[in-house]
């Protein structure tokens, strides 16, 4: 039996990077192994098994998240505090391994130890990015301030899957540069993506070609140099629409926020959805010529093999983490990362329909990571890891 900590992920309807990331691996490690959802339940003060409604929401249950918080139910808190009282909180399952697929909390931190003495075999978990460490002004200030402590509790545990290249040197680095000397095992687990079935019903054309930029909006993710090459490209005369899916986070994307209502404002062909459906977001998959992602940090991202598994080309930056997706055929790589590269990019797919059609075609020939072998590779490696002291 492998245990899986969904203890955020089961208690938000938010689906972001990360949630989409939890939600994967849980419905494919699901069809590989027995595997047990659980949570850690503060009201109890004990960790148990996920209840029906927090299955049905760590499987995705279509509703459309307007914050990342975990939201805990009357009865749920009450149920906990009744099993603390009386002690009858649900048991956990008897377990050979662990899997951590989300960033946890202190509190969970603080409760890891008798999770972990409770599996017999590997306790792996995954790590997303270094961001609150090597950019700390793209980062909320309870989260910088929390980072270090993370880094040193995964220290506890037997391997850490990172999700490329460039966030296993960083953390590698980071406790090289403390001084530890037995750090955990470290492996490159490249994510994977929902491959998508029979695409919706095609939206009315539109007079415009569509550029989609899936991502939150937040200071790391870019967006004022996007927005500066988009103002550009129109103020020369191309004629496109910028469309934009994603969770606005205005304590880091103030002045991208500021920008987008006022390029509306002067009736630039920029449309701003904010959080939407994943139905709602394949439509827009479709309805687009190609996508851009100009995010500069990232510890993977997403988005970018989600568009290529749609045969969508897309324009992201050349370096560090998304640099790593470049290679393979169906990215236009920008280096630098700033305003007037994304606009020589964009005008190229704009103008040369050769070359928009030529790395279509290499997104629909490519390869797509699935959910599954990234599950397949977590097992494959987790098993073979000697088990470390708690």
């Amino acid at each position: 039996m492998l245990l899986l900590d969904l203890t955020h992920t089961s208690h938000t309807p938010a689906n972001t990077g990360i949630q989409r990331q939890a939600r994967g691996v849980f419905h494919a490690l699901s069809r590989l192994t027995t595997t047990a959802p659980i949570c850690l339940d503060p009201f109890a003060n004990a960790w148990r098994p996920l209840d029906a409604v927090e299955l049905r929401y760590a499987l995705g249950n279509g509703t459309v998240g307007r914050s990342r918080g975990a939201q805990w139910t009357l009865s749920q808190k009450l149920r906990g505090w009744g099993g603390r009282l009386t002690g009858r909180t649900p048991a956990l399952p008897a377990a050979s391994a662990l899997v951590c697929p989300e960033i946890f909390s202190p509190t969970v931190a603080r409760n890891l130890v008798p999770l972990f003495n409770h599996c017999t075999g590997p306790r792996v978990a995954f790590y997303f990015d270094s961001i609150p460490l090597t950019h700390p002004e793209f980062t909320p200030a309870k989260t910088v301030a929390r980072f270090p402590f993370y880094l040193q509790e995964l220290l506890q545990f037997d391997g850490i899957a990172a999700n490329s290249q460039t966030t296993a040197e960083i953390l590698l680095g980071y406790w090289g540069w403390l001084g530890v000397r037995d750090c955990p095992p470290v492996t490159v687990v490249p994510l994977g993506v929902d491959v998508p079935g029979a695409p919706p019903p095609p939206a009315p054309a539109s007079a415009l070609p569509q550029i989609l930029c899936v991502s939150s909006i937040e200071g790391r993710k870019n967006h004022l140099a996007l927005l500066g090459a988009a103002e550009t490209l129109w103020a020369a005369g191309l004629h496109f629409e910028l469309r934009l899916v994603g969770m606005p986070r205005p304590e880091t994307a103030s002045a991208a926020l500021a920008e987008i209502a006022r390029l509306r404002a002067a009736g630039r062909p920029l449309r701003f959805d904010g959080i939407v459906t994943d139905h709602a977001l394949e439509a827009a998959w479709a309805a687009c010529s190609f996508s851009v992602y100009p995010s500069e940090i990232e510890g993977f991202g997403l988005p970018i093999i989600e568009s290529l598994a749609r045969g969508k080309p897309c324009v992201c930056a050349a370096s560090g983490a998304t640099g790593e997706l470049v290679p393979g055929g169906g990215c236009l790589g920008v280096q630098p990362a700033d305003a007037p590269a994304f606009a020589a990019a964009l005008r190229s797919l704009l103008t040369d329909e050769p070359l928009r059609l030529r790395l279509s075609d290499e997104a629909r020939r490519r390869p797509v990571p699935t959910w599954e072998g990234c599950a397949r590779h977590l097992l494959d490696w987790m098993y073979q890891l000697p088990r470390r002291a708690a």
